[in-house]
């Protein structure tokens, strides 16, 4: 489990981006949820059914600085560009799937390979920029417009990963397949129950929706790069498993509703 202290802390974070809001910037908060896909070490790289099937939850609050009302910054930068700060947790469960797995063979491997199950929580929290190819300021006043951006930015992550088998303990030769016994990047096996802070780069494109001068609907698809490969819990010795070779990453895609705090 993720440790309540640690989302006390990172909420506090969170809530805080507030004490940046002044006279001449608009001041956004928001929720967004929707489902996130996990590209983990489970299952066969690029394959349908392990992308589509790997798919958690996720939700947040959404906070941002718009400078469209500061007339002492480069009038393109404010009228094209926001702030945005993040704060989220998501939740999946992943499985194997693929052509090791969804066939007849019912070798000691393929059932380890099925038997085997894992999980992920993630708590996020980082600033992103983004870019509006439309005028901010004319969106803003405008009536049922669509407002689109794409972003880039940076968060920090908790994670708790957790694996396991329903043939009994993951370890031994008889419950485990034979990949992940063997040892892996400092850890005595390739997988791993473990709780750690990690890094890592979001990339998202998305539109606003005007609902009303005080409130948009969001539609925003986010991917998330991570500088480890134990978010999920797996990573085969990639010196002995050469297909073993990017890091974990998610793809989320989220609706969400925005209201303006500053009239």
């Amino acid at each position: 489990m993720i440790n309540p202290k640690t989302i006390i802390s990172v909420l506090l974070i969170g809530l805080s981006s507030s004490a940046f809001s002044q006279s001449g910037i608009s001041h956004e908060i928001g929720v967004i949820a929707g489902p996130l896909e996990f590209r983990s070490d489970y299952g066969e790289r690029n394959n349908q059914r392990t992308n589509t099937r790997n798919v958690g939850y996720a939700f947040g609050i959404i906070d941002y600085l718009t400078f469209s009302y500061r007339n002492n910054l480069n009038p393109y930068f404010s009228e094209h560009f926001r702030v945005r700060a993040e704060l989220s947790y998501s939740k999946t469960d992943l499985h194997h799937y693929g052509k090791w797995v969804d066939n007849d063979r019912n070798t000691l491997g393929v059932r380890q390979l099925r038997a085997m199950y894992g999980s992920t929580q993630l708590i996020n929290f980082g600033p992103q920029l983004e870019f509006s190819p439309l005028n901010i300021h004319r969106f803003e006043r405008s009536n049922h417009a669509f407002g689109p951006y794409i972003g880039v930015g940076a968060q920090v992550s908790y994670y708790t990963a957790t694996a396991g088998t329903t043939m009994g303990e993951l370890g031994n030769p008889l419950t485990t397949f034979a990949k992940y016994l063997v040892p892996s990047d400092g850890h005595p096996h390739g997988y791993s129950n473990e709780s750690k802070i990690v890094f890592s780069g979001i990339i998202n494109l998305g539109t606003r929706y005007k609902l009303n001068p005080l409130s948009d609907l969001l539609l925003n698809v986010q991917a998330q790069y991570f500088n480890s490969d134990w978010v999920d819990g797996l990573n085969p010795n990639k010196d002995t498993f050469k297909e073993n070779k990017d890091y974990d990453s998610t793809v989320w895609i989220a609706l969400g509703y925005i209201y303006y705090l500053d009239d």
